[in-house]
Formats: structure tokens, C-alpha cells, sequence
């Protein structure tokens, strides 16, 4: 068989590679973007260092759905020539797809496929499925490879689904959607920042690394934001982001890495533990004693304080209604799609819960949608929630898998099929 490209075309990231290697050879960003030092747009690199304060970023994706063909067309080309070395005319190409995609958006990546790259052929598949398949097969003997059941909710860049499937394929009249990912996070945190401290509107890079680093999800919110407003050490979510200055740092970091984790040390009560006596020293002597490295950042004042930002912005995904969304909780959206099904499904899907997406890689995350999804399943039903390994690799292993299965290639679109019955006859081939 002709060599396979899995591609997961994501809204932030691309990750591709071959069909049949556990993990992807490339994950870049699906975007262009423009730094302040250079006139044009360049394409990331999987190892850039360059200062990325300011940079402009032009992406081909919205709201999960392409919009700009032209500019993805030039990002899929330097990444098959540049990055994959790869020759499309003797390749297959699989490539992951969001559910609900609008036939004009369909017939427009066919295109691109078959006319642009002139790829051998094509398999779409969606992000659910490919995700129930990697876990079954993790799990031989676990109830998503028996049952052949599970509830995929992939918390992604640009929307979150929560999509129940069934033999491998996603039951998409069940499927529901909150139009909530990480980019809205991250514009959620840009304001905050910039209405509480400095300016932070077109730092889009940098507040994605204070999101992925700073944020966590509250167990008790009312608890926590309680403690936000204490002053000094008893405020155990105050930390401090240095912002890179372009000379010696091009990077953003965390000032003090230990005391971003001490919001993991309050305890069910809400009380906060006694310091050791490291700890007291270390309190006594901030305000006096500063190390060399410490004197030089405060000097600059290219920095800035969190405190509740660090839990309020995953918030949104458990209660979007306090932005005024008119939209349902991550909890309410699984309720939803489960009682979409027949109700002999039911109690399976609510066992076989699995989290996918770069925004379920929050702290306590599953821990907080166990705790508000329990009280509205029957008692009856076991609530069973299972984080991916990696959820952001996930989706591309699956499709890795799925590439390497002996039929595999019939299950495929050549090209003289393409044009022979037209994009719309070969969708059908997807049940999509």
C-alpha cells in the first residue's frame, strides 16, 4: 500500500505525520504569523525560539470550520515540503474533519485534496471516532472496546463537543456543541490581564503560555475566590508571570514555579496549610533579600500578578452562563447528548466518558466534571470519567491506527473517483 499522512487539521495545531508511527513527526501551529522585527508573514517551525511579543497571527481556521482555503493551502504546502517530505501524487491522505462541516466547506478541502496537492486518495474521518477507536484498542478488555460505546467530549481550540459513539461511528444527531475552546480562554484571560495590569490584547502567544502554565479549574469557586482576596502569604494563588523583554529572555516564564503550585495545597475545608519553616524564611526575607536574577526582573517591571484569573478563566467551560452566554455547562451538554441516544445506552456512555482536547489538560479538570455532572445522572448510573494519555495526540493516533488496519485502502476516495462522481457522491463513502 502507498504510504499514509495522517493529518488532524486542528483550529491551533497541526499535527501530521505517517500512518502507522505512535506519535506525529510534526505539531506546529495552524497559522501564519508576523513578529515585529520582520515585514512579512513566516510560517512556524516546530522548535522556534524567536521572539514572538506582538506577533500578528493570520489563521485559516474559525470557529472549528475553514474560511480561508488559500492560506491553509499554503501552510498544508510547506508543511508536506519542508516539514514531512512527502510526495502527494503517491501518497493517501487522512485527514480529521469537524462534525456538522457545511457541504461548500467539504467540496472547498476536496479541492485542496485532489487539485491542489493532487494527493492518490483521501479518507475523512472525525475527531470522536478516531478517539473511541485508539481507546479500544488500548483497552481490549476495558467496556469501550466491549460495549463498542463511549462518550467522546473533546474540549478543542475552537468549540467543545461532546459526541457519543457507537461501533465506531459518531451518532451525530446525538452530538452537541459548545461553542467555547482555548482560544476563547485565551481572549478571556487577554482581557482580564489588561483590564487588571498591563496591556496584553496582541500578545496571543504569550497569554496561550499563561493559560497552559498558571490556569487550573476550581473545586469550589466561592471558596477560592475567597482566598483570592487575602493579602500576602495567605494568598495562595498569587503568582507572577515575567514577560519576555526581547534581550535576555525571548520567552515568557513564571517567576517563582513553587508558588504557582501552592493553590493545590488547600484542603476540602478551605483552610490553608501552616508553612514550613523553609517556607516562613522565605516569607520573612521576600521583602528584604532578593537573588541577583530576582533584582534584575523586578528592575524591569515587565511583569504581572494573578490571582483569581488563574481559576475563573476555565470556569467558563462549567458555566459560560456567567459571561453571558446563552449556553449550557460542560455537565449539562454530556446530560444532553446522552439522553439524545436510546436509553439502553444510557448507563454505558455515562461509564465510558472520555476526555479529549488541549483544554482538558487543566488541573482537576475531570475531578470538577465528575463533581458536577453526578448530581444530575440517576443514582442508578455510574459516572466513569477517563483523561486521554495525551488529548492533544489523541485524535492522530487514532488516525494513525486506523491508517495502518489492512482495509484501510478500500475504505478510501481515490482521485479517478473524485472526478468521475464529484465530491458530493464521494462523501457519502464517510456516513458523515
Amino acid at each position: 500500500m502507498s504510504n499514509v499522512v495522517v493529518l488532524d487539521n486542528g483550529g491551533g495545531l497541526i499535527k501530521a505525520g505517517h500512518g502507522g508511527d505512535r506519535d506525529p513527526l510534526v505539531t506546529i501551529p495552524n497559522c501564519l504569523y508576523r513578529p515585529l522585527s520582520s515585514k512579512k508573514f513566516q510560517h512556524p517551525s516546530p522548535s522556534t525560539s524567536e521572539d514572538l511579543t506582538s506577533a500578528a497571527v493570520r489563521r485559516p481556521i474559525d470557529r472549528g470550520y475553514l474560511i480561508n482555503p488559500d492560506l491553509q493551502r499554503d501552510i498544508w504546502a510547506h508543511l508536506f515540503s519542508s516539514l514531512l517530505h512527502v510526495t502527494p501524487s503517491s501518497s493517501c491522505l487522512l485527514l480529521t474533519e469537524p462534525l456538522f462541516t457545511l457541504p461548500y466547506i467539504q467540496r472547498t478541502t476536496d479541492e485542496l485534496v485532489f487539485e491542489d496537492f493532487n494527493f492518490k486518495s483521501l479518507f475523512v474521518a472525525d475527531s470522536p471516532s478516531l478517539v473511541h477507536l485508539y481507546e479500544a484498542s488500548r483497552r481490549p478488555e476495558g467496556l469501550v472496546s466491549k460495549a463498542q460505546c463511549s462518550l467522546v467530549v473533546d474540549c478543542g481550540f475552537s468549540f467543545t463537543h461532546a459526541a457519543p459513539v457507537f461501533q465506531n461511528f459518531t451518532v451525530n444527531y446525538a452530538a452537541k456543541r459548545i461553542d467555547l475552546g482555548g482560544k476563547a480562554l485565551t481572549n478571556y484571560l487577554k482581557e482580564l490581564v489588561s483590564y487588571r495590569a498591563i496591556n496584553v490584547m496582541d500578545e496571543t502567544f504569550i497569554i496561550d503560555d499563561v493559560k497552559e502554565k498558571l490556569c487550573f479549574v476550581s473545586l469550589d469557586v466561592s471558596r477560592d475566590l475567597h482566598i483570592a482576596r487575602k493579602r500576602g502569604k495567605d494568598n495562595l494563588f498569587r503568582c507572577t508571570y515575567v514577560l519576555p523583554d526581547g534581550i535576555t529572555h525571548t520567552k515568557g516564564f513564571v517567576k517563582d514555579p513553587d508558588a504557582a503550585q501552592r493553590c493545590f495545597t488547600v484542603d476540602d475545608e478551605g483552610s490553608t496549610p501552616q508553612p514550613s519553616e523553609t517556607e516562613k524564611d522565605v516569607v520573612q526575607i521576600d521583602g528584604t533579600e532578593e537573588p541577583t536574577s530576582r533584582k534584575r526582573i523586578d528592575m524591569t517591571k515587565n511583569e504581572f500578578d494573578l490571582t483569581n484569573e488563574r481559576f475563573l478563566v476555565p470556569e467558563m467551560i462549567f458555566q459560560p452562563a456567567d459571561l453571558g452566554m446563552n449556553e449550557a455547562g460542560l455537565a449539562e451538554c454530556i446530560v444532553r447528548a446522552v439522553n439524545s441516544c436510546h436509553p439502553y445506552l444510557h448507563s454505558v456512555l455515562y461509564e465510558s466518558i472520555i476526555l479529549t482536547g488541549g483544554s482538558t489538560l487543566f488541573p482537576r479538570f475531570a475531578e470538577r466534571l465528575e463533581m458536577e455532572l453526578r448530581p444530575l445522572v440517576p443514582d442508578d448510573y455510574q459516572v466513569k470519567i477517563t483523561t486521554q494519555e495525551d488529548p492533544i495526540l489523541g485524535v492522530w493516533r487514532g488516525g494513525s491506527l486506523l491508517a495502518s488496519s489492512p482495509d484501510f485502502e478500500a475504505m478510501c476516495v481515490t482521485k479517478a473517483e473524485y472526478e468521475e462522481l464529484g465530491s458530493a457522491r464521494c462523501r457519502r463513502r464517510f456516513f458523515h
